[in-house]
């Protein structure tokens, strides 16, 4: 891997050059960012994926839909539809993406929309009967064809940005350096007993400029789910076998918070939003029956669950599949954080 690494080193240089010329253009008013008027607020990333970025949406959609009118925009990774769509309950990850469809699922009374031009997104958005008052643009950090009032950047304690390089040879979208665009920096994924002398390092190395705040959370497992009616499902013994499924970018701490709950567990891997194909599925099929165990379960995560909700396995499969929820705790000042958030959008909704 090393020497891959090596190799791709030229490639992150050219990568990072055209990068750079674009933040330019941006910066300089080349090329423009739109303002429009109503509460913008992005959250994403400066890696490609695995930072937490959807279950801290999903809190911050939480947050202020309990006072205001709330949107989400949403590029739609990987879904089959093209332009504008608004998502319904009913829409399928096909249509709308596996996260989309996922916050939609949760959150029903907030608009939910994919558009890969999020300037035409937020104008579609605001011409409908009753337009939001805030919008949330998912993972739009380097989308900057619009200029978003506040920028909520996630960057993982696991694997540090400022330790990484440019695509390909390393896992980020831009350097470290596009950290200062941001307004609240959130530390994902640390350890529940993350030590002052640790944040402080983390803001050191960071370079956390006057201007910005800095956040820490950890990820909390809620309670087991079943796929097919979203109602608890028995949560596994030391007795029970597992075969976990996942199609995400880091799945090592889900897998092994299963192996804490029982130590029968088998590992199918998928890449980050993959596909399910029918061979894909009679292969789970297969591996799920050869676990002679009569008391076992697939356990996936929320956002695969939310694509094989569609996928075609027999009943008696899909009554076995459960999802794990997980969200965000913050260590610490996360009344502050929210409360900044609701004070902006309160006074410049329209």
């Amino acid at each position: 891997m090393a020497v891959l690494k090596i190799l791709l080193l030229p490639l992150s240089l050219i990568y990072g050059f055209v990068v750079g010329i674009r933040n330019f253009f941006f910066n300089t008013g080349i090329l423009k960012s739109k303002n429009f008027g109503i509460p913008v607020i992005c959250i994403g990333n400066i890696s490609v994926g695995g930072t937490g970025k959807t279950p801290h949406t999903e809190w911050l959609l939480s947050e202020l839909s309990k006072d205001f009118r709330v949107a989400c925009l949403s590029r739609g990774y990987k879904r089959r539809s093209k332009g504008f769509i608004l998502v319904s309950p009913q829409s399928t990850a096909e249509e709308a993406g596996d996260e989309p469809l996922q916050i939609k699922t949760k959150f029903p009374e907030v608009e939910v929309a994919c558009d890969a031009n999020r300037v035409r997104g937020i104008e579609k958005l605001l011409s409908l009967p009753v337009p939001p008052e805030v919008i949330v643009l998912d993972d739009a950090f380097q989308h900057r064809y619009v200029k978003a009032d506040k920028n909520i950047v996630l960057v993982d304690y696991n694997h540090p940005c400022y330790k990484d390089c440019l695509l390909p040879a390393g896992r980020l979208r831009e350097t470290s350096g596009a950290l200062k665009r941001a307004d609240y920096i959130i530390v994902s994924k640390c350890p529940d007993n993350l030590t002052p002398i640790e944040r402080r390092l983390w803001s050191k190395h960071l370079k956390i400029k006057p201007y910005q705040q800095l956040f820490f959370t950890t990820m909390q497992y809620g309670a087991p789910r079943s796929m097919t009616t979203g109602l608890p499902a028995p949560v596994p013994s030391g007795k029970t076998s597992v075969l976990c499924l996942t199609g995400i970018a880091r799945p090592e701490p889900y897998i092994q918070h299963l192996k804490q709950l029982t130590p029968h567990v088998t590992v199918l891997k998928y890449p980050d939003h993959h596909r399910f194909s029918k061979r894909d599925l009679r292969n789970i099929q297969t591996v799920f029956e050869e676990i002679y165990n009569p008391d076992k379960y697939i356990f996936t995560t929320e956002k695969d669950a939310a694509r094989l909700k569609s996928c075609h396995l027999p009943q008696e499969i899909r009554e076995r599949i459960c999802y794990i929820p997980i969200e965000p705790e913050f260590i610490h000042k996360k009344e502050i954080f929210i409360q900044e958030l609701k004070n902006y959008v309160a006074k410049n909704k329209r």
